[in-house]
């Protein structure tokens, strides 16, 4: 057990040094969501309606920007050193996710901090449900985001591939319109889309206007958690790939 969890602890600790040491990412980070909430809810007349969605677009960029380390690292051979090493790959993994995770959680929650400008007050009991869904989303979709980053080679084809994908995922999941007002065959897409029950969980928990349509705070809870446990079986799969050494 002790050779599974070193490594996890050890990856998950190295993430958040190397965050302490790059501070500007908070910025980058919270801002982008922050004026994309100003801009979209004073369009619509309504910042608390879309609240929980910037709320998920920051964890989605920080997702973005920590599992990106995982090109850099194979570039300066750090991941080479890890493959051949003792510790068991699958440790590697959850210990990354892990690491991206809790950092995408605490920058969700000072985007958190924000929700009485819109109107938001949940109480202690909500904080406390919010914070434990909020690390829910951060886990799925960071391993979301490792298993994209995993088998590329370039930043520039992560981005790509992220901005084609994750952005879109992020438009139909109830964040900017709600489930029971889009279009038939739209609707069906945000049903089979799982970050639909992030937003909805948040949305719920948070007190906001659901809209119609929007999937009960049970299925968000378990439809999210469900997401991440999958993601995180896959990423481990493509990690224990030996053919994957030498590649790197």
């Amino acid at each position: 057990m002790l050779s599974f969890w070193l490594p996890v602890a050890t990856l998950w600790q190295r993430e958040l040094i190397r965050f302490w040491r790059q501070k500007s990412r908070v910025l980058g980070v919270v801002a982008s969501p922050l004026v994309f909430w100003i801009i979209i809810g004073s369009g619509f007349g309504d910042l608390s309606r879309f609240f929980p969605g910037a709320l998920v677009l920051t964890v989605l960029f920080s997702a973005i920007f920590s599992t990106m380390s995982i090109i850099e690292d194979r570039r300066e051979g750090f991941l080479l050193s890890m493959l051949v090493s003792p510790a068991s790959r699958t440790s590697m993994v959850l210990g990354k996710v892990l690491g991206s995770a809790t950092l995408a959680w605490i920058q969700g929650l000072i985007f958190l901090l924000f929700a009485p400008l819109a109107g938001l007050r949940p109480s202690a009991g909500q904080v406390v449900g919010l914070a434990g869904t909020l690390f829910l989303v951060s886990f799925a979709l960071t391993a979301l985001g490792f298993a994209i980053a995993w088998p590329m080679e370039s930043t520039q084809g992560f981005h790509a591939v992220m901005n084609l994908f994750l952005v879109p995922m992020w438009m139909v999941s109830g964040a900017v319109f709600p489930v029971g007002s889009a279009h038939v065959w739209i609707r069906w897409v945000m049903l089979v889309n799982p970050l639909t029950y992030s937003v909805a969980a948040l949305t719920r928990l948070l007190a906001a206007d659901p809209g119609p349509g929007t999937p009960a705070l049970g299925a968000g809870l378990a439809v999210t958690a469900a997401f991440g446990g999958v993601l995180l079986v896959i990423s481990a799969a493509l990690a224990n790939r030996r053919g994957k050494v030498s590649s790197a």
